[in-house]
């Protein structure tokens, strides 16, 4: 009976890193042991920045309407606490659309929170 290697299954796992590897800069798409580490690397920062990207995007849209709301004399804060005494619902990536694509619409939206804002009775 011949003797059974490793051989197929071997030169498939180093097809698969090195074909994972492509594109990587120097030794790092050539020498196995050096794409390998590269590899499993790039899946750590893959996994950890598609949660960091969440949080960098809401990051811009908070910002975007702070611009929007300090350009129509008002505050960030106060903004979003008379959207929410008035009852608006809309969350910080459709507000910083609509201050970018539909000015006269976020305008519309100051107003209302700023009369909900004034409306509220003032805390003790």
């Amino acid at each position: 009976m011949p003797r059974a290697t490793n051989g197929p299954t071997r030169n498939k796992a180093r097809k698969r890193i090195l074909r994972d590897a492509r594109g990587y800069y120097g030794a790092r798409s050539k020498h196995r042991k050096l794409a390998k580490q590269q590899v499993i690397r790039s899946g750590v920062y893959a996994y950890r920045d598609r949660r960091q990207l969440k949080r960098d995007m809401r990051g811009l849209w908070i910002t975007r309407i702070t611009a929007a709301c300090r350009m129509r004399g008002t505050r960030y804060s106060l903004f979003m606490n008379g959207l929410k005494l008035a009852g608006v619902l809309l969350n910080r990536k459709m507000l910083s659309q609509i201050a970018i694509e539909e000015p006269k619409a976020f305008d519309e939206l100051v107003k209302i929170a700023t009369e909900a804002s004034k409306a509220e009775p003032a805390k003790a």
